[in-house]
């Protein structure tokens, strides 16, 4: 902003708190759960969901494990009332749930409400009233703090009368001091004491205060203060439930309710991926997620993140964002060089080490959780583009296509790969990267082309006769070797027809993972006795024979290529 335009703004006004205790306070347990993706989400979409999606929204919200689920403001519109009626007619709501309902603190509202919620084996009527100077100065023209507090009171008591009137509907109140947020705590306090003087709550019946951070105008820990404040001041305390309603204007949604439950409260509310008016919700996935990974357990299933993101972007037609936290596209993907090989060199450890201890605690540099715990794949964690590095490239040598390489190897082809990357300026697909391996270092043929190579175990014993069949620059030619084994014999061919500029340094070989044209894999580093270079050839054939000779033609061809 221009420094005029900064003139207009004003620091929000901190808490006195001085014996504040959430900040020495860790989170240890779950909160109650409540989704509220059916109204604030649905109503903050350019397209609402139609009946039949939030039909299907519900169940995915319900196999998730959310045992408080609001399905709307039933007295707002026809769509809303039919959605809750078929719920409760159809028998769709599991035992275990409770609907929650929105509504004003206005009567012919509550009284529709009411008409809605009949039947249902347990719902929370929530009501609410806006509180904060801003609201009463301008949406109430002018209304005293006593005529907003009354608003409230009114509001509770036609609740409490109502509720003989659905019998076998078990009726929890919830009520919001709207805009708490920027309303001063002592009149929200006076507000919802209120209406728990109305209501009665017991321990064994209790009702809900929800305190929502409707705007957020400050940072987390005022917010934390003003939970704490609250918490420590409330009437019958023993007897609520008091709940968080966070949104995200400053970006800091997430924060908010996790100092919200240090300072005191018992429920959250929150959407899927943080859906919801302006800048959203709060995203209850990433808050259990957070939890998940300091070993809390949360009752909600999110094991399978892409099929709920599936769901959510099919039905809401809005999208999660790339780097959204957990289950954007590229949160478990590493570009950079030194990430990768962190991230590959914590994988394959782990893999060792569970073998001896199954109960081994997670941890993998740059990996907060194990993606496959939410449903994503290894797969997607390395990427290669021209900011990576040789971890990154071995990794998915290894992983996508199972070239298990030798340590000394991944410089080599690791340079190799990410010059390519470099020169097109963009990241390289899994099959790209074996391509770019294959063409350098696999299965060479120029200049030199091993074209037939036939082994006689019928020499002395310990040693091994080869006759062999090559074309060097478009010369054949024809000889025989002799060694302890075909690599050796090989070698003595070559130096028998005058390549004598090498020697073999390092040979190893595996079974090639899922190969379709091939079984093994074979890699041979041979040492330049001219300059002492290092150079590392790959064969790949049925024959785990003929793979070794295969890598050692491959790297001598490297050799006189770079030469």
């Amino acid at each position: 902003m221009k420094p005029e335009s900064i003139r207009k703004y004003r620091p929000f006004p901190p808490v006195s708190l001085p014996d504040r205790q959430w900040p020495d306070r860790t989170i240890t347990h779950a909160p109650i759960w409540c989704s509220v993706d059916l109204r604030d989400g649905n109503q903050a979409l350019p397209q609402p969901m139609s009946v039949e999606e939030k039909l299907e929204f519900f169940d995915l919200l319900c196999s998730v494990g959310f045992k408080q689920i609001e399905v709307g403001f039933p007295s707002a519109a026809d769509t809303e009332f039919n959605f809750l009626r078929r719920l409760i007619e159809e028998d769709r709501i599991p035992g275990d749930v409770t609907v929650q309902v929105l509504v004003q603190t206005r009567e012919h509202l509550i009284r529709r409400t009411f008409e809605a919620i009949d039947g249902a084996k347990r719902a929370i009527v929530h009501i609410y009233n806006s509180t904060s100077p801003l609201q009463r100065r301008i949406t109430f023209g002018d209304a005293t703090r006593e005529q907003i507090r009354d608003i409230a009171i009114e509001g509770a008591k036609l609740v409490k009368e109502l509720v003989p009137t659905v019998p076998q509907t078990e009726v929890v109140l919830q009520y919001s001091p709207e805009s708490f947020s920027d309303t001063e705590l002592d009149f929200a306090l006076e507000c919802c004491n209120a209406v728990i003087d109305v209501w009665e709550p017991t321990p064994e019946k209790k009702m809900i205060i929800n305190l929502p951070d409707t705007v957020q105008w400050t940072t987390p820990n005022i917010h934390a203060d003003m939970i704490e404040w609250m918490c420590r001041h409330l009437n019958r305390r023993d007897s609520l439930h008091v709940s968080l309603h966070t949104h995200n204007d400053r970006g800091t949604g997430t924060a908010a309710t996790e100092l919200g439950l240090m300072a005191g409260a018992d429920r959250v509310e929150g959407t899927l991926f943080g859906n919801g008016e302006r800048t959203g919700n709060l995203d209850i996935v990433n808050v259990a997620l957070n939890m998940n990974s300091h070993g809390i357990e949360t009752g909600l299933d999110f094991s399978d993140l892409p099929r709920l993101r599936h769901v959510y972007e099919r039905v809401t037609r809005m999208t999660v964002g790339e780097r959204h936290p957990y289950v954007g596209e590229l949160v478990f993907t590493a570009f950079s060089g030194s990430h990768q090989d962190a991230i590959k060199k914590g994988l394959d450890r782990r893999e060792r080490e569970l073998r001896e201890n199954p109960a081994l605690p997670w941890a993998v540099p740059y990996l907060t959780i194990d993606p496959q715990d939410v449903g994503r794949s290894y797969e997607a964690i390395i990427r290669i583009n021209s900011q990576s590095g040789k971890g990154g490239i071995a990794y998915v040598l290894d992983q996508e296509h199972g070239f298990d390489l030798p340590k000394t190897m991944h410089p080599q082809v690791g340079k190799y790969i990410y010059d390519h990357a470099d020169a097109l300026g963009r990241e390289l697909s899994t099959d790209e990267i074996r391509d770019l391996f294959f063409g350098r270092f696999v299965n060479l043929e120029s200049p030199m082309n091993l074209v037939d190579f036939e082994l006689d175990n019928t020499a002395v014993k310990g040693e091994m006769l080869c006759h062999v069949t090559l074309e060097v620059n478009g010369e054949t030619v024809r000889g025989t070797g002799k060694g302890n084994g075909p690599i050796n014999a090989f070698v003595h061919f070559l130096e028998e027809a005058g390549h004598k500029d090498f020697k073999v340094s390092d040979y190893r070989s595996h079974a090639l993972r899922g190969g379709s044209d091939a079984d093994s894999a074979a890699y041979v580093q041979i040492q330049n006795l001219g300059n002492g270079q290092l150079i590392w050839g790959c064969g790949v054939d049925p024959s785990i024979e003929m793979a070794g000779l295969k890598a050692l033609v491959s790297a001598w061809n490297l050799q006189h290529v770079e030469a």
